[in-house]
């Protein structure tokens, strides 16, 4: 008589991953790759440029304190002349600007009642604008102080007078170059004892 052959049955441990009722585990698969798909598009729906007018406006706002600021390079010029030099192109715009009455007056206020007070425009263009008034402001304390003590024509009183003319000088053109490539940059500039200033009265 042929003998039956006994079929053993061991035990296994259900595993986790091929069952198809585990929810908690696909669940947990589609959130983790929602959000990698999702990141991408936030950053880059955050990027702003600035607009070409607002760049052109806070770059010509900074022309103000810088034509009104030449004056203060007299004592470099009589000293080095080929420090004018690079100056010669702007000349003719300088000469303008000078021959009109009033004008340093009027940009002033152009500036300030036009493109600072003016909340239609944006931010950028005002702050710009607003800055480029607070620095033509501290240009005029100098001249003031220095006409009410009036240092003298000689000695340490001259000394003194080129000296704070020469610092003027190179602080007021540093701050128009700056400025102005910031602003065609589209990039914010921070000018020293200015900006500060200037985010008081924003």
């Amino acid at each position: 008589m042929a003998s039956i052959p006994l079929l053993r049955f061991t035990p296994t441990t259900p595993r986790l991953l091929p069952h198809p009722l585990n929810l908690n585990f696909l669940q947990t698969r589609i959130q983790t790759r929602t959000r990698i798909h999702t990141k991408p598009a936030s950053i880059s729906a955050s990027y702003n440029p600035i607009p070409a007018t607002d760049r052109l406006i806070s770059a010509v706002a900074y022309f103000l304190p810088f034509f009104n600021g030449l004056q203060y390079g007299r004592f470099l010029f009589a000293q080095f002349p080929t420090l004018a030099l690079p100056f010669q192109p702007i000349l003719p715009l300088l000469s303008l600007y000078r021959s009109l009455p009033y004008a340093s007056f009027v940009t002033f206020f152009a500036l300030y009642l036009g493109i600072v007070r003016n909340e239609n425009l944006n931010t950028y263009p005002r702050f710009n604008a607003l800055q480029a008034v607070v620095l033509d402001v501290l240009l005029v304390l100098p001249m003031l102080i220095q006409r009410i003590f009036s240092p003298g024509q000689s000695g340490i009183g001259l000394k003194f007078t080129v000296w704070m003319h020469n610092g003027l000088f190179v602080f007021v053109v540093g701050c128009f170059v700056y400025g102005l490539v910031s602003s065609i940059l589209g990039k914010t500039p921070y000018l020293p004892f200015v900006t500060e200033a200037a985010n008081r009265q924003m």
